[in-house]
């Protein structure tokens, strides 16, 4: 899929048990190994802001989502000034970092395909 999302190859490897098997330990350490987490964020925190759809699903947020978005960025920012990583404790859990922008973006990835459709549908008089 091309977008805001970019490229994803995750439904192919999901659908393979024998490459799921060989996959999910790689992109587990390249995760780990990125080092977001370490700043307190979490993978959709780190999605491009200077796109439309993207713009569009940050306001979809709910006010705790927004208010924790925020939260997220300035601890982040204020670690990145310090030149070092947040305390251990504070870093984002594997079981915390959840999806939580990508079902408001693909909801208008595909408000956006409905109304091409219905903008470019042609009517034949008969």
């Amino acid at each position: 899929m091309f977008g805001p999302l970019g490229i994803s190859l995750a439904p192919y490897v999901r659908s393979s048990k024998t490459l799921s098997k060989w996959i999910k330990p790689i992109a587990t350490w390249y995760a780990d190994a990125s080092g977001y987490r370490k700043y307190g964020f979490k993978y959709d925190d780190l999605i491009m802001e200077e796109n439309d759809q993207v713009q569009r699903a940050l306001k979809r947020l709910t006010p705790q989502e927004t208010y924790d978005r925020a939260y997220r960025l300035k601890r982040a920012s204020h670690a990145s000034i310090l030149h070092k990583p947040l305390e251990k404790e504070q870093w984002t859990p594997v079981s915390a970092d959840v999806r939580y922008l990508k079902p408001h973006v693909l909801g208008v990835l595909k408000e956006e395909a409905e109304r091409q459709k219905w903008d470019s549908i042609t009517f034949n008089k008969h």
